[in-house]
């Protein structure tokens, strides 16, 4: 793994610049401590970011598209070519990330890694080497090479969204049937218990949920051997019970921690991405804040095993970056404090040692 750009090392936080923001923190007009978790965000985005003054302002948001077999087994409750039909629709401005990326001033790219589009649309890039994954449930999603190409579309869509600079990144998927595929990653590589991890996805039935769960177990029953006596397991689960757009966005992580970028990360779909990153490149994790916490079932327990603790929790499962999008004002406004506020001394005002 250590020859290929995904292995290669994340840069550090900087514990200079940690030990400048708490001290900041400690000087400014409140009590310590009383803005509670927007003083920690605002810290560790300034030693990720290596400045004294931490800011969320150049924040592009990449959406990655693609298609999944094992939609034939009637995993979601919308079909197959919504996927495409929502293309046209992030290009065209009408899908939730789109409206939430105009109004808050982020540029929005997207990138087909894996749809069923057969022609070019206006306003998406397309970089794929195949129209969808095959069924998972009978054999593995993808080959190896179609896997090296869509990390390798992770990568340069970063390179390409970050060419005027970024100070964090936002991740977005698009894919009817993947909440199956990230339920499958989740469970083989956690491990998690499957039972805690398989949700209504696009909205379905009790009955249809089972079926979903009864897929996913037989998947893993097939797979599962293989994934855990590989070398890298993240990459072997995302090439067996994975999703091109999946695959891209964990890719995509790794390349910006490598630049030393943040990323916002989304909802069920992309914490998945995460783990399945993570477990590739464990240099990643310091460079990954959370959003929110889904509605989706089993994005509690994704967050649990990566360790996060959300900033949001509105009962959202759309997916598409939106709640990423939708914790970025709280950023914002976590750097403002920090930067902005004066200190006791500046505002001659008494701290708790009774001098101004």
């Amino acid at each position: 793994m250590t020859e290929t750009w995904y292995g290669q090392a994340c840069g550090q936080p900087s514990q200079e610049y940690r030990q400048r923001a708490l001290a900041r923190q400690r000087q400014l007009t409140k009590p310590e401590g009383a803005l509670g978790r927007l003083e920690a965000l605002a810290v560790e985005l300034a030693a990720l970011q290596g400045v004294d003054q931490p800011v969320a302002q150049q924040v592009p948001v990449v959406v990655f598209a693609g298609d999944h077999g094992v939609t034939a087994q009637g995993v979601s409750a919308y079909p197959a070519e919504v996927t495409v039909q929502m293309l046209h629709n992030f290009a065209g401005g009408g899908a939730a990330i789109a409206v939430l990326a105009r109004e808050l001033g982020l540029p929005l790219h997207v990138w087909d890694v894996g749809s069923r589009a057969t022609s070019a649309i206006a306003g998406v890039v397309s970089a794929k080497t195949r129209h969808g994954t095959d069924d998972f449930s009978t054999g593995p999603a993808m080959s190896a090479a179609d896997l090296d190409a869509a990390l390798d579309a992770g990568r340069r869509a970063v390179e390409t969204a970050c060419a005027d600079g970024a100070d964090l990144l936002v991740f977005g998927e698009m894919g009817i049937g993947n909440t199956t595929a990230a339920s499958a990653l989740a469970a083989a590589l956690g491990p998690l218990p499957l039972d805690e991890l398989v949700g209504a996805g696009t909205g379905l039935d009790a009955v249809r949920m089972v079926q979903k769960k009864n897929l996913i177990a037989r998947a893993l029953s097939l797979h599962g051997e293989a994934i855990t006596a590989a070398q890298s397991p993240g990459l072997e689960a995302l090439q067996r019970v994975g999703g091109l757009e999946i695959a891209a966005i964990s890719a995509a992580m790794i390349a910006a921690a490598q630049r030393r970028i943040p990323v916002l990360v989304d909802g069920f779909i992309v914490s998945a991405a995460a783990l399945a990153a993570v477990r590739i490149n464990p240099g990643l994790r310091p460079w990954l804040l959370f959003s929110h916490q889904s509605a989706e079932r089993g994005h509690i327990r994704l967050l649990e095993a990566l360790q996060a603790q959300p900033l949001l929790s509105l009962d959202l499962r759309l997916g598409e970056g939106s709640g990423a999008a939708l914790a970025l004002p709280l950023v914002r406004m976590a750097c403002a404090l920090q930067n902005s506020m004066a200190t006791f001394a500046e505002a001659a005002v008494a701290d708790r040692g009774g001098s101004a």
